[in-house]
């Protein structure tokens, strides 16, 4: 019998909960594979599917976003062996692996609690409540930093999620791989269609369209280099888009609040 080929793995984008190939048939070779390279079509599409995914996540309760949460650190921990190699082998990869599943049950677990935290009932002299409680801001993109590949998307993403909002995360240039895999952990672990987009491709093309788009209410800009943010800055300042760059690496409840609008109802007493 004649030894059997390798079957080598096809790479694609993911959004709208499908895997899909760039709509101009291009791609580059990174990680000595061949990537989708998104376009900005590709790029529009996906804002389209996020703002469409967003009432129907936005409404789920706070504790059933945490538990599928949850479960996508489930699926990721299930191939942590896949993963880690990805990321190159050894304890290195391993580790960040591990703090990518941490990352996601931390803010799994986050999710019931962001109200408790971020809301209050505020004194005010009249008959009235007046109450300020927290909601998703809409569709934001992320830009996750070209390392760690892994886990500084996760640590973009699972804040976005974690406050109800959808996202279209461009995802390492140089090591795209464990991200687009991530798509597929995304596709087994409850995330609605559209609620979270993962494109590859060249920065510079896609950015400034990202940042420009009128239909993206805010960027978790962490991944941008200086120059990059300050021209993601001025294509946002045409449409008061909200820019974020986490300065931490470590979970945090202002990552999620980041994405999240307090907004305030006064209710008369005893009504």
């Amino acid at each position: 019998m004649s030894e059997r080929l390798d079957v080598r793995k096809t790479y694609k984008l993911f959004a709208g909960g499908e895997f899909v190939r760039s709509e101009s048939g291009r791609s580059y070779r990174a990680e000595g594979s061949n990537v989708p390279r998104a376009s900005r079509k590709d790029l529009r599409d996906a804002v389209r599917v996020a703002r469409g995914a967003f009432p129907g996540w936005s409404r789920r309760t706070a504790m059933n976003r945490g538990q599928v949460l949850y479960r996508v650190a489930e699926m990721l921990d299930a191939r942590r062996a896949q993963f880690t190699a990805l990321l190159g082998g050894g304890r290195p990869a391993g580790r960040e692996v591990d703090a990518a599943v941490d990352a996601l049950v931390w803010y799994a677990g986050l999710s019931d609690k962001l109200t408790q935290l971020l809301g209050t009932v505020n004194p005010v002299a009249g008959p009235y409540f007046n109450f300020t409680v927290p909601e998703p801001t809409g569709v934001v993109g992320v830009v996750a930093p070209d390392e760690p590949a892994l886990l500084g998307l996760v640590r973009g993403l699972a804040p976005v999620l974690c406050a109800g909002c959808t996202a279209v995360v461009l995802t390492s240039g140089p090591r795209p791989l464990a991200a687009l895999c991530l798509g597929e952990v995304l596709a087994t672990s409850d995330v609605p269609a559209g609620v979270a987009n993962l494109l590859s491709g060249h920065r510079s093309e896609l950015l400034p369209w990202l940042a420009a788009h009128r239909d993206v209410n805010a960027i978790d800009a962490a991944g941008c280099t200086p120059e990059e943010l300050t021209a993601v800055e001025e294509a946002a300042a045409a449409n008061v888009k909200r820019i974020e760059r986490a300065d931490g690496t470590d979970p945090s409840p202002w990552r999620a609040a980041a994405f999240m609008e307090l907004k305030t109802i006064w209710h008369p007493v005893g009504v």
